[in-house]
């Protein structure tokens, strides 16, 4: 069976929400919203960060032509020829749009499930609009299939969103840390507006006042929009609730809330100056609270300028400019399309074992039970499928006997290096998911295995659909605390 990218029915009751609250391209009435759903569901079935089951499968692309920005964060140095780090604004190469296209339609044969091409960087896309607009000019003649985004800062949105328009771009983010400029003076030293640069918080103002303009722009164009916010400890978390509010009812489709990445070998102003960034647990904390307003985006990897391959992959190593500008492109539409007909088939595989367990376990009570967390080792397709030597992060599941809900991924440094296991990487990743009750994983060494239930985590070793082991899982774990 080919793996399989999830199911997209999880999200109906979320976007039926959203659209009786005026999202993006939703209308109000209720007795257009089956319809609706449809059409938002085809919008973004393929589209690996709108969805959370189409990530499983499909793969995106960033490519890096927009080195300049009009603002400063102080959570961020953009960084050029840097192989080795995965976090925005980190780049290895920069590309000119014909180079960018050329490097889209040799990977767009190479990875067939690649359904996305954005822009994010390593600066800002509006802030170099002649080179971001070329390159989608320059796709759009010849990959009609490819979906088209791009991710801004927002404070030159409202001059562009017709223009984004016309490009048929379906699908814009803007980053919004918050809706209170007396806060946001925490996070933005200076903004770069109409060939002045404003310090403090009258910069910040001018950035929140285009930032609402353009959200309001992007609904009124029917073009979706998803908002990520960096959650920094101690200036915005408590603050992000409110942002939430704000930004729904101005119509945003998702909301990713993602954790501010802060080291002092990154040279940002929040590294050198100790900023830490949230918890694993504060980070849930504040999703949930804003999960019933609206669409939550829980499995972002905060990728660099130039990713590629599937969410929690990057592949960009493999198409550097000296290799894919020597490669001939082999975009084949009725190929890809093909590739993504089996996806499809195999959705409503995973579909239709989902419900069957589902059924199987609602055979017994389902009162009183607690949720637990489990970790979960996958290369993709929505299965357990990847040793656990070889992990780079583990997908966390909240399971309760009903559902088997993603709710984040934690990243960790794989067990395996050489072929024999390091005992500090064992004791860092024992950390990193100590409140789990157990690892779901094609195969583990007997070693690690030991270790990990010395202090408390099973492991299940399987390879099937992600839920199912979840759920097997949960029943067994139910009868054992009951004996």
């Amino acid at each position: 069976m080919t793996p399989p990218t999830g199911l997209l029915t999880s999200a109906t009751t979320e976007i039926t929400t959203q659209a009786k609250s005026g999202g993006c391209g939703c209308s109000s009435k209720t007795d257009t919203t089956t319809s609706l759903d449809e059409k938002i569901q085809a919008r973004i079935a393929k589209h690996p960060c709108y969805s959370e089951e189409a990530h499983h499968h499909y793969a995106r692309m960033h490519v890096a032509v927009a080195p300049a920005c009009n603002i400063q964060c102080n959570y961020c140095n953009r960084k050029y020829d840097c192989a080795n780090e995965s976090r925005p604004g980190v780049v290895s190469e920069l590309l000119t749009p014909e180079e960018a296209a050329h490097k889209v339609l040799v990977i767009a044969g190479k990875i067939p499930q690649m359904t996305v091409l954005g822009i994010a960087g390593p600066g800002d896309p509006l802030a170099n609009p002649e080179k971001t607009f070329r390159t989608f000019e320059l796709i759009t003649e010849k990959a009609p299939d490819i979906k088209l985004c791009l991710s801004t800062n927002g404070l030159m949105l409202p001059d562009y969103v017709d223009r984004i328009k016309q490009l048929n771009i379906d699908h814009v983010t803007i980053t919004i840390n918050m809706v209170d400029p007396e806060i946001g003076a925490n996070i933005y030293p200076w903004v770069h507006y109409k060939r002045k640069r404003y310090r403090g918080i009258e910069g910040v103002r001018i950035l929140h006042e285009k930032q609402m303009e353009g959200l309001q722009a992007l609904q009124e164009a029917d073009i979706l929009c998803k908002v990520n916010s960096v959650m920094i400890p101690g200036i915005n978390d408590e603050h992000l609730v409110e942002v939430n509010k704000v930004i729904r009812s101005k119509g945003a489709f998702l909301h990713n809330i993602m954790p501010l990445i802060s080291a002092p070998e990154h040279g940002t102003h929040f590294g050198l100056t100790g900023q830490r960034g949230p918890t694993s647990k504060e980070l849930k904390a504040v999703q949930d609270s804003c999960s019933g307003n609206m669409k939550m985006m829980r499995h972002c990897r905060q990728c660099r300028a130039d990713a590629v391959g599937l969410l929690g992959e990057d592949r960009s190593q493999e198409f550097t400019k000296d290799k894919f500008m020597e490669m001939a492109p082999e975009y084949n539409l009725e190929q890809r399309q093909e590739v993504h007909a089996g996806i499809e088939k195999s959705q409503k595989e995973i579909q239709a074992v989902k419900e069957k367990v589902v059924e199987t376990l609602h055979t017994t009570s389902l009162q009183d039970r607690p949720k637990i967390l489990v970790a979960v080792a996958t290369k993709g397709g929505g299965l357990v499928n990847q040793h656990f030597g070889h992990a780079k992060e583990f997908m966390i599941y909240e399971v309760d006997g009903s559902s088997a809900k993603f709710i984040g991924h934690r990243k960790i440094d794989h067990y395996c290096q050489s072929g024999y296991g390091e005992e500090a990487t064992l004791d860092n990743i024992i950390n990193t998911i100590s409140d789990c009750k157990a690892v779901l994983v094609s195969k583990i060494g007997h070693c690690p295995q030991e270790q990990l239930q010395k202090v408390g985590l099973q492991t299940v070793e399987a390879y099937d659909v992600i839920e199912k082991v979840a759920l097997e899982f949960y029943e067994q774990w139910i009868l054992g605390n009951r004996e």
